[in-house]
């Protein structure tokens, strides 16, 4: 589920799929606020399914071109101030809604096709490189806190995983800000590399979706990166991914155990409600809707189109979101544990997956 804050205000970073709703104190309706954000990265999740009708552009999946135009957007021309809240909310809701209407792409029969050894490769990842980013970290001489975000962002789901571990860490604005940054770059870097290693690898569409749903960061990122070799590798790529979203709540919860601060210290609370990703329960209700309601062929392809533009859409906000200066933050310590994060993450799944399937 990422992004990045703009500098001036890093204090609402990644408000994605996992993270909880912020209030407005501004006295815009909530309604008017977010028309102009929306409008923009529609703008641009249009201007990308326009640019596939060049020839050899169509290569790529409107999502990753809508990204790409995102960008280069932020970077070279500014995203408008009056646009966060409807960037934020393409990041945030858009998302959300998009990928429960992914269920309706896919069947329980699907589904039971992760099998235990699919989860148990999804469990092993995810701790593994949890540990790893840990301990590498720790070698570093990086701050703990610090280190748990990335480890987190990297392991489970991206920037929402930042933000959700932050609820029991309790890292600076700028620790949650340089998190996010390196997953959602390396999270590119991955959405952009997989499809090109997917037929140097020699992976089916099965195992390239289980190492791409197992180690890319974010559910977009995902999706962008395994619909590139087809239909079956997207959906169980989907499936293997919020597979991993779903292991968010045990996994907060257990930092939050171990990171318990007294009530006596700096008069601070234990720990903050950990949030959930209840979107995954409405992905899962519509696999089911699917799996036993036949949907006419109009309609679900009406839908299926539907849903490409929605997670282009959300895709641009990311786009929008992402400042690369932000890797300059703190140095560059920081910067090699996430690529040695998303190195490791990379190929142990690989190995794991050549080894299962």
């Amino acid at each position: 589920m990422s992004m990045i804050v703009p500098e001036t205000e890093p204090s609402t970073t990644s408000e994605t799929a996992c993270a909880p709703h912020r209030s407005r104190r501004s006295g815009v309706a909530p309604a008017a606020a977010i028309i102009p954000g929306i409008l923009l990265t529609s703008a641009i999740a249009g201007a990308a399914f326009a640019l596939r009708q060049i020839p050899g552009v169509s290569l790529f999946s409107p999502m990753i071109l809508a990204i790409v135009i995102g960008i280069a957007f932020h970077n070279f021309i500014g995203t408008p101030a009056r646009a966060k809240a409807g960037v934020t909310f393409s990041l945030r809701r858009i998302l959300r809604f998009a990928i429960i209407l992914l269920g309706l792409q896919l069947t329980a029969e699907q589904v039971a096709e992760v099998g235990i050894a699919g989860v148990s490769v999804i469990m092993v990842v995810l701790t593994g490189t949890f540990v790893f980013t840990t301990w590498l970290g720790r070698m570093l001489g990086i701050e703990r806190k610090l280190v748990e975000l990335i480890a987190a962002g990297t392991s489970i789901c991206g920037a929402s995983a930042v933000i959700a571990t932050n609820t029991v860490t309790n890292a600076p604005d700028e620790d949650v800000a340089y998190a996010v940054a390196c997953v959602t770059v390396f999270g590119s870097i991955a959405m952009f590399c997989y499809p090109l290693l997917e037929g140097l690898l020699h992976l089916p569409p099965h195992a390239y979706g289980l190492w791409a749903g197992s180690s890319i960061h974010e559910i977009a990122q995902v999706v962008a990166a395994a619909y590139q070799d087809g239909k079956q590798a997207g959906d169980f790529a989907t499936i293997a991914k919020l597979s991993r979203v779903m292991m968010l709540a045990p996994v907060v919860i257990s930092l939050g155990l171990m990171n318990r601060i007294p009530p006596h210290e700096g008069g601070r609370h234990p720990s903050r409600p950990v949030p959930m990703p209840w979107f995954v329960l409405g992905f899962i209700a519509l696999v089911g809707v699917n799996s036993v309601v036949a949907i006419p062929t109009e309609p679900k392809a009406a839908i299926v189109a539907a849903t490409s533009f929605l997670l282009s859409v959300a895709l641009a906000a990311m786009g929008l979101e992402t400042d690369i200066r932000k890797l300059r933050a703190k140095g560059l310590r920081p910067l090699f544990l996430g690529l040695g994060a998303f190195l490791f993450i990379a190929g142990f799944s690989l190995m794991l997956v050549k080894l299962t399937t």
